[in-house]
């Protein structure tokens, strides 16, 4: 019961974080957030009943903080959206290409890394795109930081919908 997931809000009533049933008890009784809405279930002590909370929110503004994403081979074919960066192929089996060849000082970065099938990179080879005669379908850039990756990374409970509006798969009428 302890281990239950809790949504924690900023005071701006943006999603910040999830955390426990026991972290968000602390916060409640700490007076640093307010309880918006309790699941089902109540924690039991020696002299007093709490709610098990669903939703808190923080009294006071915390900065969310962005974390630049590493670098991965999965990363890459979904910045890329598995489609060959010189033919335009869609595939799920590609490879990575380093649109400047570390054998001539490119770096293993968001922005000199693509995806490319097969035989696109094996005709690029060592070379940089202009030598083999290829162009890039779009320019390699590292995906922008996302300030919500905490609470998307974790499993989004119905009650916390309203707050979440952007994962929530939407019913056709």
């Amino acid at each position: 019961m302890l281990n239950t997931p809790v949504l924690i809000l900023n005071q701006n009533y943006q999603p910040l974080n999830v955390c426990n049933t026991r972290r968000a008890l602390v916060l409640l009784n700490l007076g640093k957030a307010e309880l918006m809405q309790d699941s089902a279930g109540q924690i039991h002590t020696v002299s007093k009943v709490f709610n098990i909370p669903s939703i808190i929110r923080l009294y006071r503004m915390v900065q969310i903080p962005l974390h630049s994403r590493r670098l991965s081979r999965i990363g890459v074919f979904v910045r890329d959206n598995h489609t060959c960066q010189y033919c335009g192929t869609y595939s799920k089996t590609l490879t990575l290409d380093h649109v400047i060849p570390r054998s001539k000082g490119g770096q293993h970065e968001w922005d000199n890394v693509v995806s490319a099938c097969s035989s696109c990179n094996h005709k690029k080879a060592g070379r940089n795109p202009s030598e083999a005669r290829m162009k890039l379908i779009k320019e390699p850039s590292p995906p922008r930081p996302n300030p919500f990756y905490l609470v998307e990374r974790s499993a989004i409970l119905s009650e916390w919908q309203p707050f979440i509006p952007w994962l929530v798969p939407q019913a056709s009428e």
